[in-house]
């Protein structure tokens, strides 16, 4: 079977040469992107709950203290 000269890295993403893969380091940046791509589903999860939460009454009410206690501030 055919093996690719290049794998993912674990901790990034980054498409890394096999040999050259201890010499390879992880920019934060692509780190980071890799780490959110993992998690887009709970994200969007997240932005539906929230969403669903807010059109509640104990949601509007939040949203509403929320934005009486920022005008209050000095």
């Amino acid at each position: 079977m055919f093996k690719s000269r290049f794998m993912p890295c674990p901790t990034c993403g980054a498409s890394v040469d096999r040999h050259g893969l201890p010499e390879h380091q992880c920019l934060p940046e692509r780190r980071t992107d890799y780490e959110m791509f993992g998690l887009r589903e709970e994200i969007a999860r997240l932005e539906a709950d929230l969403g669903r939460y807010l059109a509640t009454a104990s949601g509007r009410f939040s949203t509403w203290l929320a934005a009486r206690q920022v005008r209050r501030r000095p």
